[in-house]
């Protein structure tokens, strides 16, 4: 049976890559992303597959939107729920870091993961797979950290990485698995151009590991390859 899937920051990089990949295994797929209405190749994609893609607006920031996106799925079994949407925020050295910044950006990478969690467990509860995926950042490891700085995108990427833990562990009893999962340096708008991957690389890279995940995963910190990243 074809699974069901959520993916957030669909319209772009690793978010739409992994919307390709799972559109062609025939899964049904609710792609989310703030601003459908630009996101072209989003929407033709969805255009082509009789509708087993369909694209909604999803400012995760917003609790009436993520509400909504809820409301869509009331009846609908969600086997991954993939908490892909994130921001970098301003790469400000020590002494000059926005504060505003760093609370918006919170909002986006660690707040908002958790929120869409509450919001759709029951959806994840009811399904085969119950598997909920938080992109993440090996930035987030204060063990790998040798090169300082990045300090907004490092800290909320570590907070997320601690919600995993703590979700992980209450969500053992429903039989849901919870990863916070590194996607490599990949190529995007965020990586950069000198990423050691594209987004296709990344996102097969990345079914692989998900479908291998069971319940014994739960609450790990995981590496492209596989392995566990120091926390």
């Amino acid at each position: 049976m074809a699974e069901t899937i959520v993916i957030t920051g669909a319209n772009r990089g690793i978010g739409l890559a992994l919307v390709q990949q799972y559109a062609e295994t025939g899964a049904r797929i609710f792609a989310a992303c703030r601003h459908p209405e630009k996101a072209p190749e989003l929407s033709r994609l969805a255009a082509r597959t009789q509708g087993r893609v369909s694209v909604h607006p999803l400012d995760v920031t917003q609790p009436a939107q993520v509400a909504a996106l809820a409301g869509v799925l009331t009846d609908t079994p969600v086997d991954i729920l993939i908490n892909n949407a994130g921001s970098y925020g301003p790469a400000t050295p020590f002494g000059q870091t926005d504060e505003a910044a760093w609370v918006e950006t919170l909002r986006i990478n660690t707040i908002a993961p958790l929120k869409i969690m509450e919001a759709l467990v029951d959806r994840v509860a009811a399904s085969e797979r119950r598997l909920m995926v938080n992109i993440t950042s090996k930035m987030g490891s204060m063990g790998d950290n040798g090169s300082g700085g990045a300090y907004i995108y490092r800290s909320t990427k570590a907070a997320l990485n601690a919600v995993v833990v703590s979700a992980a562990r209450d969500l053992q009893a429903r039989k849901i698995t919870v990863v916070a999962q590194h996607p490599g340096w990949v190529r995007t708008d965020m990586g950069g151009p000198n990423g050691e991957l594209d987004t296709t690389e990344s996102a097969t890279a990345l079914r692989h590991i998900f479908a291998r995940l069971t319940l014994a995963d739960s609450g790990r910190f995981i590496d492209i390859d596989g392995s566990d990243i120091p926390w």
